[in-house]
């Protein structure tokens, strides 16, 4: 659960006893396949879940079967704390890749946020934090050309990834295939790979199989419109600059 810990600390304050009753939750761990899920919606869960390795992402279907991812987890994130007080789930969650999860019976979770209300607290900022990501996530897709949206994209990812300590100095592996990022930018696969290429060609990003660097971060950032204010994290980006 030392991962849940970072994570959670990275927004609001923890004391050494609050990390330790977080670690001392009774836990179940699962290894789960890509594209395996992990909540379906509809379903009533009585369980939390925290990513503790791989990638995870939630989607809506609309009534024609197309997906809208909505959502992207990293190692650390608990998955849609919303289920901590909702009883039926109004959305999905898949596994991205191969990974594996830490199951918490629901009531062990309401208990810990009772007996220690830091705990609670830093939960309840991971929330808001979640609904800061959707917001912006929403001008994204609605009022970012695809460009824009796509740089944005890889641009929250490395922040993320760079403040749980899951990246190198200059990248990452880029856990999507363009068919996924298609169905979290709003865009075709076709238009993605367009995207990307147009990013590389103009020295912003380059590839190797999966892996992705920045030559030029703060001008990548500046063509994806991001400013990292949104994801509230008490951390720097990159320091190396192009």
């Amino acid at each position: 659960m030392q991962s849940l810990i970072r994570n959670l600390s990275l927004r609001a304050p923890l004391d050494a006893d609050d990390c330790r009753m977080i670690a001392e939750l009774p836990v179940t761990m699962r290894t789960l396949e890509a594209s395996t899920y992990v909540i379906r919606e509809a379903e009533r869960p009585g369980l939390c879940f925290v990513l503790t390795a791989g990638f995870a992402f939630r989607q809506k279907l609309t009534g024609d079967g197309s997906q809208q991812i909505i959502a992207l987890h990293i190692p650390g994130d608990p998955i849609d704390l919303n289920y901590m007080a909702l009883d039926v789930a109004d959305h999905s969650v898949q596994m991205l890749t191969r990974g594996d999860i830490a199951v918490i019976v629901r009531s062990d979770v309401q208990q810990l946020v009772k007996a220690r209300p830091a705990v609670g607290h830093a939960l309840f900022v991971n929330m808001l934090a979640e609904a800061s990501i959707s917001r912006e996530w929403i001008v994204n897709v609605g009022r970012r050309n695809a460009l824009t949206r796509t740089a944005h994209l890889l641009c929250e990812l490395g922040a993320r990834l760079e403040a749980a300590d899951l990246i190198d100095e200059y990248g990452y592996m880029l856990p999507m295939t363009q068919e996924r990022l298609s169905d979290a930018l709003g865009l075709t696969s076709v238009h993605v790979n367009r995207m990307l290429k147009a990013l590389e060609a103009d020295g912003l990003i380059s590839r190797t199989k999966r892996k992705i660097n920045f030559p030029q971060w703060e001008r990548l950032r500046s063509i994806g419109d991001f400013n990292q204010r949104y994801l509230h994290l008490h951390t720097d980006l990159f320091s190396h600059t192009g």
